[in-house]
C-alpha cells in the first residue's frame, strides 16, 4: 500500500501538483471554482424542465434527488476523464525526474474533488431547509462522499495506468460515458419504474447491482433526500467497492510503473 503511502511522504510534492492543476484548470477566469458548480446546476435546469415539467415525475424533491445524483456522477465522470489523460499530459515531466507518478493522477482528481466537496456542502444546507425528516441522517452524506471519492480514486489510477500503455482507454471511456449516465439511477428511480418494468428482475438487478456507481449514488442521496438511513446493502457495497478499486488500483500501478516512462 505504499501507492498511497506516498501520499503522506511527498504531501508536499503532492500540494504542489494539486496546486498546478488547480491553478491551470482555473487560470485566467474570474470566477474560478465556481465554474464548475454551474455544470451541474445548468444541467440540473434543463433535466428538470424535461423531466420536471414536460414530463412531471412522482419522485418527491425531485430537484434535490437529481441535484445529488448529478453531484455524484460528475465527479466521477470528469475525475475518470481528467485521469485517463493525466499520465500522458505530464509525460514530459515523467520522462525527466523519477518520483512517485501516482501522484499525478491523483492531483487531477483532487482538483476534481474540490468541486464535489462544495456541492456535497451546499446539498447538505439544502436538505437541511427543505427535508427536515433528513436531518437526522443528513450528516451520514460527508463520510459516506469521502469512501466514494476513495473509490473514484481507485479507478482513476487504473485508467491512468491503463490509458499508457493502450491509448484508446481514454476514448472507450468518453464513448461508454453517455450510456452509462442514462443506465445509472439519477434521472430516474428504480421503485418508480412501470409495473412491466419492474417484472424483469434480472435486468434490474444488473442495472442495480452490476453497475458499480448506483449503490453508491444510492448511499450517499438517501443519507441527504430520503429521510432515512441508506440501506445496509448499499453502503457496504460502497466500502468493498471503495476497498476494491483502490486494491486494485495499486496492483495495477506496481506492474506499468517502470513502463510508464519507457511508454511516454
Amino acid at each position: 500500500m505504499t501507492v498511497y503511502a506516498d501520499l503522506l511522504r511527498y504531501r508536499e510534492l503532492f500540494a504542489n501538483l494539486f496546486r498546478r492543476d488547480f491553478h491551470a484548470k482555473y487560470k485566467g477566469s474570474l470566477l474560478g471554482v465556481v465554474w464548475s458548480l454551474l455544470n451541474p446546476l445548468v444541467l440540473l435546469g434543463v433535466y428538470l424542465l424535461v423531466f420536471g415539467l414536460l414530463f412531471p415525475q412522482t419522485i418527491p424533491h425531485y430537484a434535490l434527488y437529481l441535484l445529488a445524483g448529478l453531484s455524484c456522477w460528475i465527479f466521477f465522470a470528469t475525475s475518470l476523464q481528467t485521469s485517463a489523460r493525466s499520465l500522458v499530459d505530464a509525460a514530459e515531466l515523467i520522462k525527466k525526474v523519477r518520483f512517485p507518478r501516482q501522484l499525478v493522477a491523483f492531483s487531477t482528481i483532487a482538483t476534481q474533488a474540490v468541486t464535489f466537496a462544495v456541492m456535497v456542502a451546499i446539498l447538505v444546507v439544502l436538505s437541511l431547509a427543505f427535508i427536515p425528516e433528513a436531518r437526522s441522517t443528513v450528516w451520514l452524506a460527508p463520510p459516506l462522499a469521502v469512501v466514494f471519492a476513495g473509490l473514484v480514486a481507485g479507478l482513476g489510477l487504473i485508467v491512468a495506468c491503463l490509458n499508457v500503455l493502450y491509448r484508446d482507454v481514454e476514448h472507450l471511456i468518453a464513448a461508454a460515458l453517455l450510456p452509462w449516465f442514462f443506465l445509472t439511477p439519477i434521472l430516474w428511480r428504480f421503485a418508480q419504474l412501470p409495473a412491466d418494468v419492474q417484472s424483469h428482475h434480472l435486468l434490474l438487478s444488473l442495472l442495480r447491482w452490476g453497475n458499480p456507481i448506483a449503490p453508491p449514488i444510492y448511499a450517499v442521496r438517501d443519507a441527504l433526500w430520503l429521510g432515512q438511513a441508506p440501506r445496509a446493502a448499499d453502503v457496504v457495497y460502497l466500502v468493498v467497492a471503495a476497498a476494491l478499486a483502490l486494491a486494485l488500483g495499486a496492483f495495477v500501478f506496481t506492474r506499468v510503473d517502470d513502463r510508464i516512462a519507457v511508454e511516454l
